[in-house]
């Protein structure tokens, strides 16, 4: 396009989200104490850690957390916690990609949206191991390199300088709210 034509097009490199992804997973886990267990008094996951990468058509998260459960052995007689540390990789797929992002300026992140927690924890059929239930959540996304396209005023700005935008929805008037009816603690 010529530069003596009124509106021109130019494209934009810039860094955005090129890729997001959620996925919700229940996964269940079998731990041996080293006491056969009467009945289980707690259950609870720490020390989660976690770290994204990018795989083929998604985003894989590897991470590790701890196990620790509270139990009763010998006829409820005793109490010991058991621990174990667990390894996983969940893929979670993107919902959306851009196609044209630059490949080799790839970034990943995950977020934990629910950390790994124990939803259930039961004594197993056999009496030697517990059987855990946890429940996690991901959000990820993919940053990278894309380009934008942009309207570029040949003429200047300056016509543009004296309107008003008008960016809101037209119903924000607070000046009418009885300051003493809010809640100050959220």
């Amino acid at each position: 396009m010529s530069l003596s034509h009124k509106h021109q097009c130019r494209e934009i490199i810039t860094k955005a989200i090129c890729g997001k992804g959620r996925k919700f997973s229940t996964v269940t886990h079998t731990v041996t104490p080293p006491h056969g267990p009467t009945s289980i008094l707690g259950a609870w996951i720490i020390n989660h850690q976690y770290e994204a990468v990018s795989a083929g058509d998604g985003i894989e998260v590897i991470g590790t957390y701890d196990i620790n459960i509270w139990y009763s052995y010998d006829k409820n007689s005793q109490t010991d916690v058991a621990k174990e540390t667990v390894s996983y990789v969940e893929h979670v797929p993107l919902s959306y990609l851009d196609p044209k992002h630059r490949a080799a300026t790839v970034e990943v992140s995950a977020d934990a949206t629910q950390e790994p927690s124990c939803v259930e924890a039961t004594v197993s059929a056999g009496g030697g191991s517990v059987i855990i239930r946890v429940e996690r959540e991901f959000a990820v996304e993919l940053v990278a390199e894309t380009k934008v396209c942009v309207k570029v005023c040949t003429d200047g700005c300056g016509d543009y300088e004296d309107k008003d935008y008008d960016y809101g929805s037209g119903d924000g008037d607070y000046d009418d709210l009885d300051p003493d009816l809010l809640d100050d603690e959220l």
